[in-house]
């Protein structure tokens, strides 16, 4: 596909710069989602008509060049990227109307915040394995369950919870997607998981008879639509991230070349390395919006910078050399702060495993794509 950007595109970054020079994000939060709402900046990528949804229309290349200047402008992640980018385009293919009316423009309008219920302790990759229950209860369902490492839980509104509708199913079988208000006190609690960088971006969250009165598609065809949803996990906004990404190595590369550490042959193949990488995940990612996509490539995609960003992380602490173990002088018991460099690290730990581990993105591209057998359970 030719992905260069034509006049069009080029008049719509403009006013998307200007757009964001005349907002500063500030912190981002809700207060941030209703300002990029109340101008349809939400939901560009949504195929509907312009502002059937209080949205933007936009092509594929205009979202590229919005996500783009985005990051290049150094705004905030978003709180609402749970609903905006994984919960909007699965109502737009396997919702009903009042379903589509009821949650996409509040969305749009960036008033609801919504977070995610798939992994669960004893089923995080393997998520054909979740035990949470959804009962019948008159028109809707009553769920019982345990979910873990739910994003933005805390904040959210709404939660997609994928659980077991069918009493005895097994595997992929059974299974319903199900739409949950969070506001329902005594029968959901939430609680932060505390990491190793001090921060709490991960929950749990326990449903104890909480009610949902909304499922997608048909009861028991939770696995469709939630494999759906994952399809769609990894768009435009992958290149927003990999913006992301070259800001965060070209901080890397100035220490290296400030502190000399660009001089030691290894770390500077090592920081080439990590140039060329960050290259063909962006043409990857340009390949499949333009439609080569395939059954492995969603794998790819996170196996491509989900390691890339680890060794990132690796390779800023080994710039630092001694100085990036020790926090900023002068330093107390209980007064210690990470710097970005320490937190990129640590919490790069992590990347190659939450969105779907390594191990399981490689048993999909060997079983899917190249048909070798699965592995005996």
């Amino acid at each position: 596909m030719d992905f260069a950007f034509g006049a069009e595109d080029e008049a719509f970054r403009a006013v998307a710069r200007e757009w964001l020079t005349a907002h500063p994000p500030g912190a981002g939060g809700r207060a941030w989602e209703r300002e990029l709402g109340a101008d349809g900046w939400i939901g560009l990528g949504w195929d509907t008509p312009a502002g059937a949804y209080g949205n933007r229309r936009a092509t594929l290349t205009q979202q590229v060049v919005w996500a783009e200047e985005y990051a290049r402008a150094g705004a905030p992640g978003r709180a609402g990227h749970i609903g905006e980018n994984l919960l909007a385009p699965t109502l737009l293919a396997y919702g009903d109307g009042e379903q589509k009316d009821r949650f996409l423009p509040a969305v749009a309008r960036g008033e609801e915040l919504w977070c995610q219920g798939y992994s669960e302790p004893g089923a995080g990759s393997d998520l054909a394995g979740l035990r949470t229950r959804a009962e019948r209860d008159g028109a809707g369902y009553r769920i019982t369950g345990h979910k873990i490492w739910t994003s933005l839980a805390r904040d959210a509104d709404w939660c997609f919870v994928l659980a077991r509708s069918e009493a005895g199913s097994r595997r992929h079988h059974g299974l319903s997607f199900l739409l949950v208000p969070m506001d329902q006190p005594g029968r959901i609690e939430v609680r932060p998981i505390r990491q190793l960088t001090g921060t709490a971006e991960f929950n749990e969250v326990f449903f104890d008879g909480a009610r949902s009165a909304h499922v997608v598609g048909a009861e028991g065809d939770g696995w469709r639509v939630a494999m759906g949803l994952l399809a769609r996990e990894r768009g435009v906004s992958t290149l927003a991230q990999q913006i992301g990404f070259e800001a965060e190595l070209g901080r890397v590369l100035r220490r290296a070349v400030a502190g000399g550490a660009v001089a030691d042959p290894v770390l500077k193949d090592a920081l080439v390395r990590q140039w060329a990488e960050l290259r063909v995940m962006r043409w990857n990612a340009l390949r499949t919006l333009g439609g080569a996509d395939g059954p492995g490539d969603p794998s790819v995609a996170k196996l491509l910078w989900g390691r890339w960003h680890r060794r990132l992380g690796e390779l800023a602490m080994a710039v630092r050399g001694a100085a990036g173990a020790t926090g900023p002088a002068p330093w107390s018991p209980g007064a210690y702060e990470l710097d970005d460099v320490q937190r990129a690290f640590l919490f790069g730990r992590a990347d190659t495993i939450y969105g779907g581990s390594d191990e399981i993105q490689r048993d999909i591209i060997a079983e899917r794509v190249l048909g070798l057998p699965r592995e005996p359970r």
